[in-house]
């Protein structure tokens, strides 16, 4: 086997992306607008507790730690599988290999699950200002194709796209934040922040809940052979997006708090739900409360593409490896991973067909598509990408006392132990409390099903990587090479 061909069908797009369409991509993964008004109503709802901006900022510590060796690494690696290039580079190729199906399955689960939220939300839009009752896969239907169509597009347009529905998100979530705080009914306080409601029995819940929020930090590596400079724009690039998340989020939601009033958020998001922020702008402002409805609507169709655009790179990266069948490895005349991008739409379309055909006089009503796909799959997801990420944390450790020694303790050894151990607690405190997080839409069993699904991915991901290595060496030997050949 030779390592990477250099014709242009198996290359992406080179020298698109700058350091703020990365940002603008990552940052669309992690949806700010459907964060505030449908991620922190539910984790104050479901935990019972005041201390949900508090731990925007614990995760966002543990995930800026695990940066400094990640950003390190990603200066030195290119390659669109990024975790799949990293644990293969770190912990060898069958490890690697297992990883990379782990993360096809789990980016695959999220962009799925968010098909529910979308078709849902845009349905209830649709019916507020028409007054026409459309069925939510119709609108997700929509979504799909349109998600189809920029996926077959050099990335550099749908960076475009997503970077202008984020800076309208962001703006709504200022505005939110600014109301909350110029008319907050109990005052400004330091609630959310104080050690007791952070330092809790119940900071299991809050964490899994919050760890969604930071979903797709991690994947501006996956476009680092599309970038000016990836030696410079990706570390640069995780950097500011994991502060810009953390930060972002745990100033907004602290301050939509006070709009409410911190002895009434957890009673009104419990009884409003995702309504909340919208029945707040409504009270100001009727039109205001439609845009912002609107544009949370739009702020997951941008997270759609973020997705779609991650699972079309890891499959690109797999067939141009050849782990996968040579067609996933395929780019278009411009650059884009046709291959990849072809396989996650018809994933898609399949899983949700039959959600959609499972539905059908389902007793869950127009929130069926909410609290099954919705729930179900991107709760799935989170651990598995939770299990990526330590699994990353580890490989760094490993690759950095190997090969970048003179880089010093705090990036060699430091850095990578302490965000590796802190993702691993965060991954157990999910499975601890996946039955919350689901709620009770489904069989008992499924607390256990879904992170049980997400094991065997692993587990069936290293009998493909030792099949890999014992029936086709050629391939397996040289995933080092391909590897080198795009190291910085």
């Amino acid at each position: 086997m030779t390592t990477t061909s250099t014709s242009k069908h198996t290359q992406l797009s080179k020298a698109k992306l700058t350091t703020t369409s990365i940002v603008l991509l990552v940052v669309a993964a992690s949806a700010p607008l459907t964060v505030l008004a449908g991620g922190v109503p539910t984790n104050y709802a479901v935990s019972g507790l005041n201390g949900v901006p508090g731990t925007f900022l614990l995760l966002g510590v543990v995930f800026l730690i695990f940066t400094v060796g990640y950003g390190r690494m990603s200066s030195r690696i290119q390659n669109s599988g990024a975790l799949y290039a990293y644990i293969s580079e770190g912990l060898g190729n069958r490890q690697g290999i297992a990883a990379a199906i782990l993360a096809l399955v789990s980016y695959n689960m999220m962009q799925v699950g968010l098909f529910g939220m979308f078709g849902f939300s845009g349905a209830n839009l649709a019916e507020a200002l028409t007054g026409v009752s459309v069925p939510w896969w119709v609108v997700g239907g929509l979504g799909w194709l349109i998600i189809g169509f920029l996926g077959m597009k050099n990335v550099d347009f749908s960076a475009k796209v997503v970077g202008v529905i984020v800076v309208l998100g962001v703006a709504i979530v200022l505005v939110v934040a600014v109301l909350g705080l110029v008319n907050a009914p109990e005052g400004i306080t330091a609630d959310g922040f104080l050690p007791g409601q952070i330092a809790t029995p119940g900071i299991g819940v809050l964490l899994a809940f919050t760890l969604a929020a930071f979903m797709g930090f991690e994947s501006g590596a996956i476009y680092s052979e599309e970038t000016v400079d990836p030696e410079r724009t990706i570390p640069k690039a995780t950097y500011i997006a994991v502060v810009t998340i953390g930060v972002f989020y745990a100033v907004t939601s602290w301050a939509f708090t006070m709009g409410i009033g911190p002895s009434a958020i957890i009673d009104e998001s419990v009884t409003y739900g995702p309504d909340l922020m919208f029945l707040f702008l409504e009270s100001y402002s009727p039109a205001l409360s439609y845009v912002a409805q609107l544009l949370f609507v739009l702020s997951l169709l941008a997270a759609l593409i973020a997705f779609h655009n991650a699972v079309a790179r890891y499959f690109f990266a797999l067939g141009r490896a050849r782990i996968l069948p040579a067609f996933f490895g395929k780019a278009s005349d411009d650059g884009a991973p046709v291959g990849g991008s072809v396989a996650q739409s018809l994933i898609a379309v399949t899983v949700v067909a039959v959600f959609v055909l499972a539905g059908f006089g389902s007793e869950l009503g127009d929130l069926y598509p909410v609290l099954t796909l919705f729930t179900w799959m991107t709760n799935g997801a989170a651990f598995g990408v939770v299990c990526l990420l330590a699994l990353t944390g580890i490989a760094i450790l490993v690759w950095a006392r190997r090969e970048d020694r003179d880089a010093g303790l705090w990036r060699t050894t430091i850095a990578p132990a302490v965000s590796a151990a802190g993702l691993i607690v965060v991954a157990v405190l999910v499975v601890v409390n996946f039955d919350l997080m689901i709620g009770d839409t489904g069989p008992a069993s499924l607390r256990w099903v879904m992170p049980g699904l997400i094991v065997a991915t692993g587990l069936v991901g290293v009998v493909v990587g030792e099949r890999l290595k014992r029936r086709r060496p050629e391939i397996y030997n040289h995933l080092h090479e391909q590897l080198d050949r795009i190291e910085g």
